[in-house]
């Protein structure tokens, strides 16, 4: 199976160690490109609540799964993230629509429904997860160039750019051939998918290479992100 990132990252801690070992060389067009020129796509998922459903359902969501698994010719990972719910940005709303409020009553009861929620979730630990499926897609080009490849590739760098683009196009192309057919199969269960595009793929990386800075720094509010 493949993977999105190195073992040799665990138990770095600086930014710098894991800027070493970090697997991912760039991140364009929705595309995240690691240093061996492979591509990975990160699509997020919605979820279901499997225990509500009836018997029937549950028996058809199984079958249809299992179909959906049986039909994959290339590998693909499930990652789940699990996080201390952030609710900065909602006590931030809470706060204008106090500011917003005339009547002193209402005011107070804002006040009180703000310190609510606030020791609630600070007792309680309730936790964010959210889901997504990695994609991958590995080129079958030769990677070991020959000396004169190498050779017409520094003589000519434009048609050797001109090349590597179309590389690029055609490799993503097939990359989200495969995204469609995951989102095809796993519509019909009743899962909602929607492909991250570059800004929240990066913010994502962000987040799950710096969990120290989770709840105190914030790239942008990907948790604002809507499953179409």
């Amino acid at each position: 199976m493949e993977t999105l990132h190195s073992k040799k990252l665990s138990g770095q801690n600086s930014a710098s160690a894991a800027q070493i070992f970090l697997d991912v060389a760039e991140v364009k067009e929705d595309v995240i490109i690691l240093k061996d020129s492979s591509f990975r796509a990160i699509v997020a998922v919605s979820a279901i609540n499997f225990d509500l459903k009836s018997t029937e359902e549950q028996d058809a969501i199984i079958i249809q799964y299992q179909n959906f698994l049986n039909s994959l010719d290339f590998p693909m990972q499930i990652v789940i993230s699990s996080r201390k719910l952030n609710i900065a940005h909602y006590l931030e709303f809470i706060d204008k629509k106090s500011r917003q409020q005339n009547n002193e009553l209402l005011k107070l009861q804002i006040s009180e429904y703000k310190n609510f929620i606030t020791q609630l979730v600070s007792v309680s630990n309730i936790m964010d997860k959210n889901f997504y499926i990695i994609i991958p897609f590995s080129s079958v080009e030769n990677k070991d160039k020959s000396f004169f490849a190498n050779v017409l590739d520094n003589l000519n760098p434009k048609k050797s750019i001109q090349k590597k683009r179309e590389n690029f196009e055609t490799y993503k192309n097939q990359l989200f051939q495969r995204i469609d057919h995951i989102s095809a199969s796993l519509t019909g269960i009743g899962l909602r998918l929607t492909p991250l595009k570059t800004q929240e793929i990066i913010e994502l990386l962000y987040n799950s290479y710096n969990p120290n800075l989770f709840t105190n720094e914030e790239i942008g509010n990907i948790n604002d992100l809507e499953i179409q």
